[in-house]
């Protein structure tokens, strides 16, 4: 039932036919050219809208959480809560004979019942004081055991900030004996498994990284306080008692301890981690940590005491990912379903007129262009906002998700009537997206733009672009940097270090100029092509815009991305030959393969003869080559390969 739940999510390809998209600007384009059906525009929508668990689908609810620490600060507990196979609600559920891994369904339906109830302690009954947000995930291991992972947010007032805080939420010690129920389940669930040399075959022992000691840092240091450490972890209370406990036949004391809260422990009889998040410094690690992998399969964002996620638009999904029989369960039963009013607000970034437009097939592109609200979107709305008003809303574009709701289906703002608040966060932009990525910069630092036009203005005076708008604004250094950087490496006098140099620095310091900069340091980029063809300038000016845009294939990049397009001649088939090509073109032809043509029986003769007629002659031809395993095709291909290259054919 579960794959046929999952192939009916990813069946959205039967309406392919009935949708396509393409850039404002392309249709405009279009209809210049006389243009005027929608059938014959755009691309079609291949992958689906939504699929949860996708990685695209992780990424966003990263970058969506990342954008609560911006808002409400750093996480202050850590949480991880794992199911118990003997909870009694399982066990009662049981056949004769039959095991919790037996009964994925009722694994299942527990958990969400036990994690429902965490939330409920959490954010209602306060036991870590007042949240003002929280994350949480729900995870399967192969194995088929549910756990999950929560991020708590504190409001501000009652954030955990000293050392002395910590005891009142975390403790990491053995439970004195008077306290029984506390000390059975702490010394069932919450004892660190014997590692080091009590058991070297332990899997903490075998990570890649542990050279030989524990990647959880246990036993852990005896400490009568509690403080922080050099990593950002902080080093709970473990008092030197000289009580010790037997656990799978090992002696172990508070050095094995893993910390818990005691109430929490004594309410869910499980393994139930709780972590104080001490620094800032571990942020990044916890928040990975959370979304580490597709085997993730729920997530909530609770803010104020909401449970309100969105469906982020899927753009890929890892096929082929391992399901376990309780996550299949767990996702048949639709638990965890995701409210239309997420807390945070994904807002595209787009540049003028480069809005992605849905079309039909049937429909006039005239009629499209003439509609106003195709062409709407949450940027071009919030100009239209500020210019409403003589000095605007006095917002940032990040921030006006709080004061103003956005309805999706009107395509329009409106004044936000509750308290409720919901997090903008601008699109990702990368540096080497050139103005986009300038634009997503003046927006995060422009009050009340009222146009594209007016976020391009500073001091009166209207700039060409966005980057010359930040740099006036300060928001980006000159490119004084950039040319002190380049001087330095042209110092050392080696022109293929200088060539990759140069590379680096327009995919990673997006100069202002970068055509100034090729001719201010041409000299230096040429220096080994200039000494061995001296008499033949224009030779070495092609091997030199070959080897620049070699660097650049190699980083995703290329020169017309800066501008520096012009520098490639059309008509040069060896400039325009990519990288990878060239490197085969140029590697030594294998002995072995030059050999197989002499070895060739009747059969495989007579079709390398046919092939190779057609390659002397330069005339077109597809061959298809039949035979089962072990009828050397690949020593035809081998000998076809070899042939060829002796030719100096680029075939």
């Amino acid at each position: 039932m579960y794959v046929k739940v999952e192939n009916t999510r990813l069946d959205f390809r039967k309406n392919q036919h009935t949708i396509r998209a393409d850039l404002y600007q392309g249709i405009l384009d279009t209809i210049s050219c006389g243009e005027n059906c929608a059938a014959n525009v755009g691309r079609k929508v291949i992958l689906p809208p939504t699929f949860i668990g996708g990685p695209q689908d992780l990424k966003k609810r990263y970058l969506n959480a990342m954008s609560l620490v911006q808002r409400f600060g750093k996480p202050d507990l850590f949480i991880t809560m794992t199911y118990n196979a003997n909870w009694p609600e399982i066990k009662q559920e049981l056949d004769v004979g039959e095991k919790a891994q037996d009964r994925p369904d009722i694994v299942a339906r527990i958990f969400r019942a036990k994690v429902l109830a965490l939330k409920h302690l959490i954010i209602k009954k306060n036991v870590f004081r007042e949240v003002a947000a929280m994350i949480y995930v729900i995870e399967f291991q192969k194995r088929g055991l549910p756990h999950a992972h929560f991020l708590v947010i504190l409001k501000q007032d009652y954030k955990i900030k000293c050392p002395s805080d910590f005891d009142k939420f975390v403790c990491a010690e053995i439970p004195y004996v008077a306290n029984s129920y506390l000390r059975k389940v702490i010394l069932k669930h919450m004892m660190h498994c014997p590692c080091g040399h009590l058991d070297p075959d332990c899997p903490c022992m075998k990570h890649k990284e542990s050279r030989g000691r524990c990647k959880y840092g246990y036993p852990k240091q005896l400490c009568d306080e509690i403080r922080n450490s050099r990593d950002g972890y902080p080093m709970y209370r473990r008092k030197d008692t000289r009580e010790t406990v037997t656990v799978q036949k090992i002696v172990m004391d508070n050095k094995w301890v893993i910390p818990y809260n005691p109430y929490l422990s004594s309410h869910f009889d499980c393994h139930l981690n709780v972590e104080v998040c001490s620094t800032i410094e571990v942020v990044k690690y916890f928040y990975n940590y959370v979304y580490k992998g597709h085997d993730i399969i729920s997530f909530n964002v609770v803010q104020f005491k909401d449970v309100v996620p969105a469906q982020d638009e899927i753009e890929q999904y890892q096929s082929g990912r391992w399901v376990s029989p309780c996550e299949a369960a767990w996702r048949l039963f639709g638990f965890d379903m995701y409210e239309m009013l997420p807390p945070v607000l994904p807002l595209p970034v787009n540049l003028p007129n480069s809005q992605i437009i849905q079309l039909r097939p049937h429909e006039q592109l005239t009629l499209v262009i003439s509609d106003d609200k195709r062409s709407r979107t949450c940027l071009t709305e919030f100009f239209r906002m500020n210019a409403k008003l003589p000095s605007g809303t006095g917002l940032l574009y990040n921030e006006f998700s709080e004061h103003y709701h956005w309805d999706a289906s009107d395509k329009y703002w409106y004044k936000r009537q509750n308290k409720k608040i919901v997090i903008g966060r601008l699109e990702f932009v990368g540096p080497s997206e050139g103005e986009r990525y300038f634009l997503r910069l003046l927006l995060h630092n422009v009050k009340s733009p009222k146009s594209f036009e007016d976020l391009r203005t500073v001091n009166g005076h209207v700039f060409y672009t966005f980057h010359q708008a930040a740099l006036k604004l300060k928001l980006l250094e000159e490119d004084d940097s950039v040319d002190l950087c380049l001087k330095e490496g042209c110092d050392v006098q080696m022109p293929l270090a200088v060539r990759k140099l140069f590379a680096t620095v327009l995919i990673f310091c997006q100069p202002s100029d970068p055509v100034s900069h090729w001719m201010k340091y041409y000299t230096f980029l040429s220096g080994d092509f200039k000494h061995k063809y001296p008499s033949n300038p224009q030779k070495f000016r092609h091997l030199i815009v070959k080897s620049v845009e070699w660097f650049l294939e190699s980083m995703g990049s290329s020169l017309a991305k800066y501008g520096l397009d012009h520098l490639v001649e059309p008509n040069d088939d060896e400039i325009r030959i990519t990288k990878d090509i060239d490197d085969a073109l140029n590697a030594p032809i294998p002995e072995q393969c030059l050999e197989c043509k002499n070895q060739l029986n009747q059969a495989l003769r007579e079709a390398f003869d046919v092939i190779m007629d057609h390659v002397t002659r330069q005339v077109p031809g597809a061959f298809f080559i039949n035979g089962p395993g072990g009828t050397s095709k690949t020593f035809l291909y081998n000998a076809l390969y070899a042939e060829i290259r002796l030719m100096n054919s680029s075939i």
